[in-house]
């Protein structure tokens, strides 16, 4: 007989969920993570009384009423509302691009004079789109790209959009409304209080070990419990044995400022190359703060090194192949569970992760 049910390796969302589906169904769970707190990257810290999405802005948002009703369960939601703000060489547009953007990009006033704009400007890409720039004039015409979508889009792949496959846009958000809500679905919001409120919860009841290593003493911790789940990267798991997978980095560039207010919106995205960093967030929009001070972070995108934390699995073919050999490997391994963005090598909304670790917990746990 084991001392665990399960071990959990990783202590973010995909993770939580597990291990709250298991711990209610009376399993018993072990967590092993590397960093020195709960939740992965939706973890906040509070800084003159805000709550400071650590890894970057995590706004929730989704379709599924089941998932909703769930993350509600774990803390109560307020109503915030994506819509973030382009900011090119001190020119301001809204996002996504709608009629507001086209407004003030062409001074024109009716969704049939945008099309319009639109079509004309596409009409200089000829045949199937062969790069990221081709993909993306056919979509919104030339002005939008230059100016919204080239310099943001450069800085965040750290290459020339001539050199990007067409398919990491196979679309972008176009609305003709004038409605700055960046997503289309039907529920969206910031847990009051913050992200911890929530990633409480979810391990309530489990035994944690912080700083920890799973790699490096995996022979230990799998013989602690009946099966793994692991969320770590899955090059990683096999030690690169077939090659390392690619990943995007963020570095951020936190500060407190004596103001009550820096840009009056919580992300600013930078949308020209020459600015080093791609957005600045301002975190007490989030939950609609009146605090005296105002703490802000600069995220640039950079590329991934060992060591560095893997934020963007790179989606292009060549990775792609070579997760699928890794993928191959681990349907092998009847005690591991892979999962979340990093065992699946996938870019997943909250969610997705939360849909995905519920489906297997489900299976698992019947």
């Amino acid at each position: 007989m084991k001392k665990y049910d399960y071990v959990l390796v990783g202590c973010g969302l995909y993770s939580g969920v597990f291990a709250y589906l298991a711990r209610k169904m009376g399993k018993k769970c072990l967590v092993v993570e590397k960093r020195n707190h709960m939740g992965g990257n939706i973890y906040c810290e509070e800084t003159e009384g805000i709550n400071v999405h650590t890894y970057g802005a995590h706004i929730f948002h989704t379709s599924n009423k089941e998932i909703w009703k769930f993350v509600n369960e774990l803390a109560e939601f307020n109503r915030y509302t994506n819509s973030p703000v382009a900011n090119f060489k001190g020119e301001i547009y809204n996002m996504p691009f709608n009629m507001n953007t086209f407004s003030k990009m062409w001074n024109v006033a009716t969704p049939a004079e945008a099309k319009a704009k639109i079509e004309e400007q596409k009409a200089s890409i000829k045949g199937e789109p062969q790069n990221l720039e081709e993909q993306a004039i056919s979509l919104v015409g030339t002005d939008i790209y230059e100016k919204l979508v080239k310099g943001y889009t450069e800085k965040q792949w750290g290459r020339d959009c001539k050199e990007l496959p067409a398919f990491i846009i196979k679309r972008l958000p176009v609305r003709f409304t004038y409605d700055n809500n960046y997503f289309n679905d039907l529920y969206q919001g910031i847990p009051i209080g913050g992200y911890n409120v929530m990633i409480e919860k979810l391990f309530e009841g489990c035994d944690i070990e912080f700083e920890t290593d799973y790699l490096e003493n995996r022979e230990y911790y799998d013989s602690l419990g009946e099966k793994t789940v692991y969320t770590g990267m899955i090059d990683a798991f096999y030690d690169y044995q077939l090659g390392k997978l690619e990943y995007r980095s963020l570095k951020f560039d936190t500060e407190t400022l004596d103001m009550d207010n820096y840009q009056g919106v919580a992300v600013v995205n930078y949308t020209d190359r020459e600015t080093p960093y791609t957005r600045i967030i301002e975190h007490k929009h989030f939950e609609f703060g009146t605090q005296p001070k105002t703490v802000i972070t600069r995220e640039y995108s950079v590329a991934w090194e060992e060591g560095m934390e893997p934020y963007y699995p790179v989606n292009d073919e060549k990775n792609q192949e070579l997760y699928q050999q890794y993928a191959s490997m681990a349907e092998k391994e009847p005690n591991i569970i892979f999962g979340g963005r990093l065992g699946e090598y996938k870019y997943y909304d909250m969610d997705k992760v939360i849909e995905s670790a519920m489906k297997v917990a489900k299976e698992e746990l019947k």
